[in-house]
């Protein structure tokens, strides 16, 4: 199908593009989610604001113990930093996951997080690295929590004519195991279910668990009951076997044309299982 007729515009500055987003245009990021849906017809914008001419959104550093990537940093180039590989390991890992070779090349974070598809590779390692996303509009700069910043289904914390400028990405601590593991729906790449998990170890035990969960619910989420089962013991196949069976607790299940809710809530408890075997294998 072909989309409606809309307005184009691509400023280069990030105040003027503000400006026109406040006026109710539409923001394109990687356009892998936006065109699709507007050739579909399921979104009818009347005028599309273009984002990636903008320079100062496309960046990778480092600043004071944190990593600090634009909004239209792509997938690939998450994928290819070695700031990022070596720094936060599990955020290049997920980004290597996601759809194909063009996928990665024109696909961004900012842009991928945004639209808060609930099979979306991103959002599962975003809540276990726990990061902080920089948001901004015309009236100003705000910065919000992950598991603040996804509401539902498609549905985040931005506001009208609000962006994002920015992702906030702790530094991982060397001695963390980390580890994305996915069961990958064939046709389009995205995750049936996918598991993110960082495990931190001291003395034979494990410290510190984060598991955060894509594809099982209405949106990404944290699986706070596995975690707290899995941090103080020594992390064994019986101590992951046990927590990964609580990786979908309080969670309704989602149920579509690729997956019933309960298949989808046993293949998380098994990929939660190989997500966290991996991390701990990885912990030093």
């Amino acid at each position: 199908m072909i989309a409606h007729i809309f307005e184009y515009s691509a400023p280069t500055d990030l105040k003027e593009a503000l400006g026109q987003l406040a006026s109710g245009g539409k923001p394109l990021a990687g356009g892998m989610s936006l065109i699709p849906i507007m050739k579909l017809r399921l979104a009818a914008p009347e005028h599309v604001v273009d984002l990636g001419r903008i320079v100062a959104l496309n960046y990778i550093r480092e600043e004071a113990g944190t990593l600090h990537a634009g909004a239209m940093t792509t997938h690939y180039q998450i994928e290819s930093s070695p700031l990022v590989r070596s720094r936060c390991p599990l955020l290049a890992e997920a980004a290597s996951h996601i759809g194909d070779v063009q996928v990665r090349n024109m696909g961004t974070i900012g842009g991928s997080a945004a639209h808060a598809d609930p099979a979306a590779d991103y959002p599962a390692s975003l809540m276990a690295l726990e990061v902080q996303f920089r948001l901004a509009s015309s009236s100003g700069e705000r910065t919000v929590s992950v598991e603040d910043f996804f509401v539902d289904t498609f549905a985040t914390a931005l506001q009208p004519g609000e962006i994002i400028t920015e992702v906030i990405i702790p530094v991982e601590d060397p001695s963390a195991g980390v580890s994305y593991q996915k069961m990958v729906q064939p046709a389009s790449g995205y995750a049936i279910v996918g598991v993110a998990a960082r495990i931190t170890k001291s003395g034979g035990k494990v410290t510190k668990a984060r598991v955060g969960v894509t594809g099982l619910g209405p949106k990404a989420f944290r699986a706070k009951a596995a975690e707290k089962l899995l941090e103080g013991t020594e992390g064994t196949a019986a101590d992951i076997a046990k927590a990964a069976a609580a990786v979908s607790e309080g969670v309704e299940s989602n149920t579509d044309l690729h997956a019933s809710a309960n298949y989808r809530t046993q293949m998380a408890r098994v990929y939660a299982g190989r997500a966290l075997s991996v991390a701990v294998s990885r912990a030093t």
